[in-house]
This record gives structure tokens, sequence and C-alpha cells, in this order.
């Protein structure tokens, strides 16, 4: 069951899905997760679609700006290289931009990914679970 593995990351998660407080109703009690917080989308802008059509995922932006400053894992089947190379330029401090195989779902490699950066980064930095 992924809730106590995901619980056991040195991290505090949050949900970053276009599910938002829903996630919490519906696929914490299936993968035995407490509730948690939920990032809040801003609506779309002109901006977001100008991102879309460089080829960035239309989280990317709005992760960063809740990460404020923050170090923050993200873990997705979305993200690109394009995404890392924007949150490279545009933050800071330490980030993981985690793209997982929607066919396998997570898995101990994702999880193994997940360990080495939290231990890397000696630090509890957000982490924001997409999926």
């Amino acid at each position: 069951m992924h809730g106590p593995r995901l619980m056991a990351l040195s991290c505090d998660l949050v949900w970053a899905t276009t599910w938002m407080e829903d996630a919490n109703e519906c696929i914490a009690p299936l993968l035995g997760l407490p509730q948690l917080p939920v990032v809040t989308w801003p609506e779309p802008s002109d901006i977001d679609e100008q991102d879309e059509r460089k080829g960035m995922h239309w989280k990317t932006r709005a992760l960063v700006g809740w990460a404020a400053g923050r170090s923050f894992a993200w873990v997705d089947d979305e993200i690109t290289d394009i995404d890392r190379k924007w949150v490279c330029a545009h933050h800071s401090a330490p980030s993981l931009l985690h793209c997982v195989d929607p066919r396998q779902g997570l898995g101990d490699p994702d999880y193994a990914a997940l360990h080495e950066w939290l231990h890397r980064i000696g630090g509890t930095p957000s982490s924001l679970d997409a999926r």
C-alpha cells in the first residue's frame, strides 16, 4: 500500500492534483493516506497558454509559486525536461521533478529516487504528489 510508504518519506505531503479536495475524499482512503493539504490552482491565464505552447506543464509555474522558495519534490506522470529547466532557472532552492511511468505507477525505483534526493538535501521539503 502506498500510503504508509509515502508517509514514511521525510517530507510533508501535499496534493497537487486537479482532483483538489476530492483527492482527500476519493484517493487518500484508497492509498491509506490521511487528509493532506491541497494546492489550490489559479485560474488559467494567457501566460499558462504560452507556457503550454512551449511544452511546459501548466502546473509548473503555479507549483514554484506555491513552494515560495522552499525545497520541494514534485511527482507526476507528465513532467518533462522543459519543466525541469524552467524550475532550475526560476527556483533557487533544491527541487526534484520526478516523472513516474503512468503504465507502471509509483514503484520501488520511484521511492528509491525520492529517498536518495531527500537524503542528499538533508532536509524536510514539501513534497507534491500530483498523481
